[in-house]
């Protein structure tokens, strides 16, 4: 079975069982019918993955891959924060009439910050560190600004980014501050993983681990009976990632350099909503 299958049912399931609902609480998402949106969650999941075993794609329903990675490229090679830019909607409901999402996300790497090297934004130096100071325990990336968050649409879930090269192998730690389980677990992981993938590609280095760190791990109460649904079913074994040997530059990747080969998945008929 996929890794990726076997550690979301293994977490739906301590979540389900014995997660705590926040029913008793005033919460901020809604429904699209104006109802507050309850969950239930487990604090602090940690889930690991090696890149070199397979990668982590769920199989027990589809998973919208180039979307995923187009949303990855998005935030981390085009470094915007305009949905213009997005070839997908999942972003439309945080933007304003201009297609802005605030100071969110792309916006917040691609600022420059001053270095002894020079001016850098955080893509471009974690680029420099891993091919100049791979031995540097200090790669990494944050969108967490606190001088933004009034400007931002949606503070940033998967907020920060740790890279620790080890030998030849790049490994990377992924810090989410809050997971809606059913829409975006599957979807965080496998965008991150090819970012793993990317990097590694264009600093001459292997893909490792990917760690992911949840610190709200949660499922909303309609989303119940679809997890439940997922996780009675059994999974097929993972598929294997391509990614085109001739781009070695993290820049001139697209969501068409790489594609998923023997991916088999069990469909998903229902919509699934999202609080917003």
């Amino acid at each position: 079975m996929s890794r990726a299958d076997e550690l979301f049912i293994e977490n739906c399931k301590e979540i389900l069982a014995h997660g705590v609902w926040d029913t008793e609480q005033e919460v901020r998402p809604r429904w699209a019918d104006g109802a507050p949106a309850h969950t239930v969650k487990k604090f602090g999941i940690v889930n690991r993955y090696d890149l070199r075993a397979e990668f982590p794609v769920q199989t027990i329903r589809k998973m919208a891959f180039k979307s995923a990675v187009d949303e990855l490229l998005w935030i981390w090679q085009k470094k915007s924060n305009n949905i213009h830019d997005l070839s997908s909607h999942i972003w439309d409901a945080w933007a304003d009439e201009s297609g802005s999402i605030g100071k969110a996300y792309g916006y917040q790497l691609g600022v420059k910050h001053r270095y002894p090297e020079g001016e850098f934004d955080q893509v471009d130096r974690v680029l420099y560190d891993l091919k100049h100071n791979p031995a540097s325990r200090r790669i990494l990336t944050s969108l967490y600004n606190h001088h933004d968050l009034s400007e931002m649409a949606l503070y940033p879930c998967a907020w920060s980014v740790t890279f620790n090269v080890s030998g030849r192998t790049l490994n990377a730690v992924l810090n989410q501050r809050s997971q809606d389980m059913l829409t975006a677990n599957g979807w965080n992981v496998m965008q991150y993983a090819v970012l793993v993938h990317f990097l590694a590609r264009a600093s001459g280095l292997e893909a490792g681990e990917l760690v992911h760190v949840i610190a709200d791990a949660h499922i909303y109460d309609r989303h119940v009976p679809v997890v439940e649904e997922l996780i009675a079913r059994t999974p097929y074994e993972a598929p294997r990632l391509w990614l085109d040997p001739a781009v070695t530059d993290f820049y001139a990747f697209t969501k068409d350099s790489v594609r998923l080969e023997g991916y088999r998945f069990h469909p998903l008929e229902q919509p699934i909503p999202v609080a917003v």
